[in-house]
């Protein structure tokens, strides 16, 4: 078990570079560095557009070819893509208004890419992990994803200041073309074509199959719910403390390096739950009422904050406030990244891969409808409303956890 989930582990965090990349390293240094205003660099999130899409190609991974194949060339292709990202650097000048057409329609590209490899990979780990493997499975899973992210943003910003874009892409091009070989070459991804190990009789198909799947009607309203206000918050604080005075380096540092090892410190402390309790959805009603906590703090934090520059100490009341909410963060996240494995565990074989990414597409539509429009909303309405409508929709997904089917229990 040992060597199949570290070799998942280095595919998963090989997938979180482009997630890093695009919501640390691009808004803090290359566009909010170049004088973009809030609405403008949250904007650059539908980006990610392709990933709530990966749900319609799903089908054709479970059904042609291998799952280790689409991971192989998906792969490969990111490396490609890398590869051209390297020769088109966005302007620099003080005139510039963002990426140039060119280099953003090869990150839509990456982000398509990246999604096609995802609904692969997270096809694998499904048939792959057994129900006793959950706990460790889906750490592995979260924390490696969360270390590929920190490293293609908040981490190369802190350790190298003066990277260029050049360098970034052909350096994750290498990285790419590397995980390629080992997906295509790793004997504990080969698996037998799925339409053999199922019964005979027709397979199920389409969206009825999908929700006919016990406790999924569930499972998608709080996937959908539960990241709205968490993410809101975590989208507008590091550009807002940037708007403070501090530095690129520093907040990525805080944001990236800092925010992140308790993120994996939370999502490991999940899998420790996980193997003891094996049943996510008694845990994750605690750990939601103590992130409303800590979103409270970081709002009253907020509202002491001068309008020109931090001091020392409002400097460390920051970074603190930043643990919690990273930490439970990723504790919740890990728990419920078990919960969507557990329920698409229960759907029929030649389906599991597209039941796993309806869920994960929904998941990551619930993140993307505040991070893309934090900016907007905090140009518009300021900091304080929106806070208080994070705080609210938190809530909101703790009490929608009370509606949870006993067949999830």
């Amino acid at each position: 078990m040992g060597g199949r989930l570290a070799l998942l582990g280095l595919l998963y965090l090989v997938q979180g570079l482009p997630h890093g990349l695009q919501a640390g390293l691009l808004p803090l240094l290359l566009l909010r560095s170049h004088g973009l205003s809030l609405t403008r660099v949250g904007l650059t999130r539908a980006l990610h557009a392709p990933w709530l899409l990966k749900v319609a190609w799903a089908p054709l991974v479970d059904r042609r070819g291998s799952p280790q194949a689409w991971l192989a060339l998906s792969t490969a292709a990111l490396g490609l893509l890398c590869s051209l990202l390297a020769a088109l650097p966005p302007g620099s000048g003080p005139g510039s208004s963002g990426l140039p057409a060119g280099a953003a329609a090869l990150l839509l590209l990456l982000n398509a890419g990246a999604a096609a490899q995802d609904v692969a990979l997270d096809g694998l780990a499904v048939r792959l992990l057994a129900p006793a493997e959950l706990g460790p499975g889906n750490t592995v899973q979260v924390v490696a994803y969360k270390l590929g992210a920190a490293l293609a943003g908040g981490g190369l910003l802190a350790v190298s200041p003066d990277l260029t874009w050049g360098s970034l892409f052909l350096g994750l091009a290498t990285v790419y073309g590397l995980a390629a070989a080992l997906a295509w070459g790793a004997p504990a991804l080969q698996l037998p074509p799925l339409r053999a190990q199922e019964s005979q009789g027709h397979p199920p198909r389409g969206w009825r199959a999908l929700l006919a799947v016990p406790g999924t009607p569930w499972t998608a309203g709080f996937v959908l719910l539960y990241k709205l206000g968490e993410q809101g918050a975590i989208s507008l604080f590091p550009l807002f403390l940037l708007d403070q005075g501090v530095s690129a380096a520093e907040v990525g540092l805080w944001n990236g390096m800092v925010a992140m090892g308790f993120s994996i410190a939370g999502s490991s402390l999940g899998g420790v739950l996980l193997a003891k309790h094996r049943q996510p959805l008694p845990l994750l009603k605690p750990l939601l009422q103590l992130r409303i906590g800590a979103l409270a703090f970081q709002m009253a934090l907020l509202s002491c904050l001068p309008s020109s520059s931090l001091g020392g100490l409002l400097k460390g009341a920051a970074l603190v406030s930043l643990v919690p909410q990273h930490f439970l963060s990723g504790t919740v996240t890990t728990l419920t990244f078990a919960l969507m494995i557990h329920c698409s565990q229960r759907a029929h074989g030649s389906i599991q891969s597209t039941h796993y990414s309806f869920l994960a597409t929904l998941e990551l539509l619930g993140k993307l409808l505040l991070t893309t429009g934090a900016g907007a909303l905090a140009d518009g309405l300021g900091l304080g409303l929106c806070f208080t409508l994070f705080l609210a929709l938190s809530l909101v997904a703790l009490l929608y956890l009370d509606l949870a089917p006993s067949s999830l229990g």
